[in-house]
């Protein structure tokens, strides 16, 4: 085990006085640490303090702008953040946090560098630990799921899932076989929560538009599928609005199939509770989501969901100078009547727990009391593709443009940086007046595929042993 320098190189021995360990670069993590860079900027210019934030990967993701890059709507870039840009003053661990350890104050992390320079994982000593590592994709064992699943929880996901899509349309357009092309032509989204009926909806509409560029695919030849267990969708934004959602898309001729799951999806034939089979090349799952793994992995309490137990100032029940928020911290909710309650996991309380968060970090280290989070839901939006959507805040119900309208206005407010806001309003300028992209870069998944089957095409066969070398020619000739 390596112990990990501070950001001026110090040996660990003389670490600053102050660390704090943010675990976590998504939403709660970045707008934590921004938050506590400025609020301890003196300290941090000092040496006294020192931010050290680890993260899967240099940037945050905008979760609520996937579907629209998916459809093409917003450039990939515009979706993510870059941590080291915005973190100025931040030390910035590209790595995984695999175990941690409060009472010794430790966490253990894998880099990229680990086994490659022949050390192990670093080991991290801390002061203040917050917790904010997001949650992954809640999977089931579902036979053929994890062959044929295709998740949608990441920016490649979601670039990935829009060249997959325009690419069943020329495999469609170019095959003879019937089978073939129905399965190409028929998409399946398992889940209907935000990401499921928000990303559906957004390449159903980009596909559609595509189909006009196809000579034999026209948008009745695509089929789309929304598998929901329960007897609703979307309800975030209330019964109503639910219901009108449901009416949207059946009217768009996409099969909503409620109370109904999906039993198998081997050999890429989509079988359902129901009874019904479709043959099927693509296969999204967005059923839910679970706390990220480390979790397990730390002597913190937990529920029985395997959430961090948190006080209402957003610090982890019975360990000092352990803070925690977002979708990894089961954080009481003042403003219910219910009593037992907890905040959802979702970016608007996210965005506003990070705020307290770092504030009471700041109030610890100073010994002044913590403050509690108390926010009352203001409602949902939620997009159902290019002018379309519902919505539900403040107890007033919309659908149709304004919805939509609402939906854009309300995320742009919420992307992080001046810079993003600016770009993504220039892009949806630019989208209102040319015409949408419907170009897939597939091989982006695989960017060395080209290069190495001409390398392989031109490797010579090693001579027999014992043949003597063949003369080279001049520099400039064959030989």
């Amino acid at each position: 085990m390596v112990m990990a320098p501070d950001s001026r190189g110090a040996p660990p021995d003389t670490r600053p006085r102050v660390r704090v360990l943010v675990v976590g670069g998504g939403y709660v993590g970045m707008y934590t640490a921004l938050r506590l860079q400025r609020k301890l900027k003196p300290r941090l210019r000092s040496g006294e303090a020192e931010i050290v934030v680890v993260s899967p990967d240099p940037y945050m993701t905008y979760q609520p702008f996937l579907p629209e890059a998916a459809a093409g709507s917003i450039s990939p870039r515009h979706v993510v953040v870059p941590l080291r840009r915005v973190l100025k003053h931040c030390t910035v661990v590209v790595g995984e946090a695999e175990r941690i350890d409060h009472a010794k104050r430790t966490a253990t992390v894998t880099t990229l560098a680990t086994g490659e320079d022949g050390t192990g994982a670093v080991e991290i000593v801390y002061d203040e630990l917050v917790l904010a590592p997001g949650s992954v994709s809640r999977t089931l064992p579902v036979p053929g799921l994890a062959d044929f699943g295709i998740g949608f929880k990441t920016v490649e996901e979601a670039i990935g899932l829009r060249n997959h899509v325009i690419e069943q349309m020329d495999i469609a357009s170019a095959t003879r076989d019937p089978d073939v092309r129905d399965a190409a032509l028929t998409f399946v989204f398992v889940g209907g929560g935000y990401a499921g009926v928000e990303a559906l909806a957004e390449l159903e509409d980009m596909a559609r538009y595509t189909s006009r560029y196809y000579h034999n695919i026209k948008p009745s030849d695509l089929r789309w599928i929304l598998v929901e267990a329960t007897g609703r969708i979307l309800p975030e934004v209330g019964e109503a609005m639910g219901t009108y959602a449901v009416r949207e898309l059946r009217g768009r001729n996409i099969d909503v199939r409620l109370e109904t799951r999906l039993d198998s999806c081997e050999g890429r034939v989509a079988v359902l509770s129901d009874g019904s089979r479709f043959p099927t090349r693509t296969l999204v799952w967005t059923a839910g989501v679970k706390p990220a793994p480390v979790l397990a992995a730390t002597d913190l309490p937990l529920t029985a969901r395997g959430r961090i137990r948190c006080s209402a100032t957003l610090s982890v029940e019975g360990a000092a100078h352990a803070w925690a928020a977002g979708d990894a911290a089961a954080v009481p909710d003042l403003t219910s009547a219910e009593p037992g309650t907890e905040t959802a996991p979702n970016a608007q309380h996210a965005v506003r727990q990070a705020k307290v968060l770092a504030d009471n970090v700041v109030a610890a280290l100073a010994g002044r009391p913590a403050e509690e989070y108390r926010h009352s839901y203001a409602g949902s939006v939620a997009s159902l593709g290019l002018h379309k959507g519902v919505a539900h805040v403040y107890g007033r119900k919309l659908k149709g443009y304004p919805a939509w309208l609402m939906h854009r206005v309300y995320h742009l407010s919420r992307v992080p940086t001046f810079n993003r806001k600016a770009r993504v309003l220039a892009e949806w300028t630019l989208a209102g007046l040319f015409k949408r992209e419907i170009v897939s870069l597939g091989s982006l998944e695989h960017p060395r595929a080209e290069f190495a089957l001409a390398a392989r095409g031109h490797a010579q066969p090693e001579p027999p042993e014992g043949t003597p070398p063949k003369e080279e020619g001049p520099p400039g000739r064959s030989g």
